[in-house]
């Protein structure tokens, strides 16, 4: 264990608050859609940080890492600069080599951004399926039943996404 102890929201849900600066802009002030994506990328690493499983160890200890093998993105509303957004990420399923995750990302008028994320664990050296270690199932897997609710899943996120 790296010293700090999981800390899994009570509702499943990590919140990582972003603020929208020139650099994620395009030349009318409005986010860039590349931005929307490392917007997401430091949710997640947050997130992982967060909960007491980051990436640094999984590549430290097990030479695994997280890599992303499909997103889906949904752009719902321009966020603008300056504006203050909060990256909403949310695990669906925890396979043994790969993390299904929804992220939000929100605005003052409501989601700017919807993503589907499945991330791959491979082998840092090859890049071939990693197993993801139990301590970083068991965390994760936490983190989705506490999400989970009578209506809540993958087959229901990904109807929420259409």
């Amino acid at each position: 264990m790296n010293g700090h102890p999981p800390s899994i929201p009570p509702d499943g849900r990590h919140r990582y608050a972003v603020r929208v600066y020139y650099e994620d802009t395009d030349a009318g002030g409005v986010v860039y859609h590349a931005s929307y994506l490392r917007f997401a990328e430091r949710a997640r690493t947050e997130a992982l940080r967060d909960l007491g499983i980051p990436h640094a160890e999984l590549l430290g200890q097990f030479s695994l890492m997280f890599m992303v093998r499909r997103v889906e993105v949904d752009y719902l509303r321009p966020a603008r600069i300056d504006e203050s957004l909060t990256v909403v990420t949310e695990p669906l399923a925890v396979g043994g080599a790969s993390v299904l995750l929804r992220q939000d990302v929100r605005g003052p008028q409501g989601s700017c951004a919807r993503l589907m994320v499945r991330l791959a664990c491979v082998k840092a050296g090859d890049g071939r399926p990693g197993r993801l270690p139990q301590r970083w199932r068991t965390v994760l897997g936490a983190m989705c039943n506490a999400a989970r609710g009578p209506d809540h899943g993958p087959d229901q996120a990904r109807q929420d996404m259409e």
